[in-house]
């Protein structure tokens, strides 16, 4: 086809794939704005992470004006490719973890360091150019992944970017709320079987629209991105079982 209409059932799954991405990356932020404003004050550390959100947003404007000069079908293949490649390796990594070959991303963990870090450095108080730029450099590093994320899901179909871009707002409106709310790391978020679910959500859509821009006819059209949802999450189900199994017997081979 050649423009993606706009259903409930199309936009839905954007958002949402918008959103847990979003959310994941957010919260890694977060952890680090905290660790920065508690140790070296907040004028400095929100100062830095307002800077990097803003230009974001005009990064995000920019691009997703400049996609629709593109033709549909080289857009669906070109970023369809990248966000395949994008949700593989998160959802790879998520298999790993759950299989205990690679160790769990702990955010309690990664504050105590940050922390420490800050107060090694010495200073903080009032204006600070140090926790000014460590939280302009955390919030550009975590948000541009949030705009590929975005303009990925966004080039998708005409008006997808906006649903896309709801879905990531959400998230930093959650995020924001709960940093408020605690004045602490996120360490109960579920941050690994989010990634998990994200990798499977990125690496559906990443397939349907390479599938597009193939010219592919899938069956259910649209309803197709279901079945991809489901296929790379059983297959992703049976991986981590089998992933350490053969963890372990690495182990015990190496052992004798």
């Amino acid at each position: 086809m050649d423009q993606l209409d706009i259903t409930w059932m199309h936009a839905g799954p954007s958002v949402l794939a918008a959103f847990l991405a979003s959310l994941v990356e957010f919260v890694e932020a977060l952890t680090v704005i905290l660790a920065v404003g508690t140790v070296r004050g907040w004028r400095g550390a929100l100062s830095g992470a307002a800077a990097a959100l803003a230009l974001l947003i005009v990064i995000i404007a920019v691009l997703g004006t400049a996609l629709t000069r593109i033709p549909l079908a080289v857009i669906q293949l070109g970023v369809g490719t990248l966000l395949l490649l994008f949700g593989l390796r998160w959802l790879r990594k998520a298999v790993l973890r759950s299989a205990g070959v690679l160790p769990l991303h702990d955010e309690a963990a990664a504050f105590a360091k940050e922390t420490d870090a800050m107060r090694r450095l010495g200073g903080g108080g009032g204006w600070d150019r140090i926790a000014f730029g460590a939280s302009f450099q955390i919030t550009m590093l975590e948000g541009t992944e949030v705009v590929f994320i975005v303009i990925a899901i966004g080039a998708g179909g005409s008006g997808l970017l906006m649903p896309a871009s709801l879905g990531a707002l959400a998230a930093l409106l959650v995020v924001i709320l709960l940093g408020l709310a605690a004045h602490k790391p996120l360490a109960s978020v579920p941050e690994n079987s989010l990634k998990f679910v994200v990798g499977v959500l990125l690496s559906a859509f990443g397939t349907f629209w390479v599938g597009e821009g193939i010219g592919l006819d899938w069956p259910g059209a649209d309803g197709s991105v279901l079945g991809l949802i489901a296929c790379f999450l059983v297959v992703a189900w049976f991986a981590v079982p089998f992933c350490r199994t053969r963890s372990e017997r690495r182990l015990t081979n190496a052992a004798e």
